[in-house]
């Protein structure tokens, strides 16, 4: 099974997330990440979705978001022309011992702390998903408190742009 990662620009109205999510639900389709923020234009928001499946799953989905009244313009967004990065804020204990792994570790990924406490630090890294999972699998033995990650936001290199055509 192939990850696929589609961009989705839709009206910016109440309601449409919920019926680009419930097309999903309905048709039994699992959602890997599921991003959504204002694009350039505040009439529009932009949607990124990242999935599993095969290529006949991939053109079930776009057909079916084709067919919802408030979507404007559905790409699949090619891995090599791509973009592709994930915002991960990761809450560790913070002790004498383990206090200078963690911020070696901070300094080799590029990572930032955000929050500095006696007991815990919260750590903020953007990347590949690759990178996020490697640097959570190097947390977990000093104690993850607590995480939260953003799910995955593309944009097209070079001066290709997911624009509505319909307008």
């Amino acid at each position: 099974m192939e990850q696929y990662v589609i961009g989705v620009i839709v009206s910016n109205v109440s309601g449409v997330l919920s019926r680009v999510s419930g097309m999903f639900t309905r048709r039994g389709f699992n959602i890997d990440s599921l991003t959504v923020g204002e694009t350039e234009s505040s009439s529009f928001s932009r949607i990124t979705i990242a999935f599993h499946g095969d290529e006949y799953l991939k053109d079930r989905i776009l057909l079916q978001l084709r067919k919802l009244h408030d979507v404007k313009e559905v790409e699949v967004l090619r891995s090599s022309e791509t973009v592709v990065r994930e915002l991960l804020l990761i809450k560790v204990r913070n002790t004498p011992q383990s206090r200078q792994d963690i911020m070696t570790a901070v300094e080799i990924f590029r990572s930032k702390i955000v929050d500095y406490s006696t007991t815990a630090l919260v750590c903020e890294l953007t990347g590949e998903t690759s990178k996020i999972d490697a640097f959570i699998d190097l947390l977990k033995p000093y104690g993850i408190m607590e995480m939260c990650r953003t799910g995955l936001v593309a944009i097209e290199r070079g001066e290709n742009c997911l624009k509505t055509k319909r307008l």
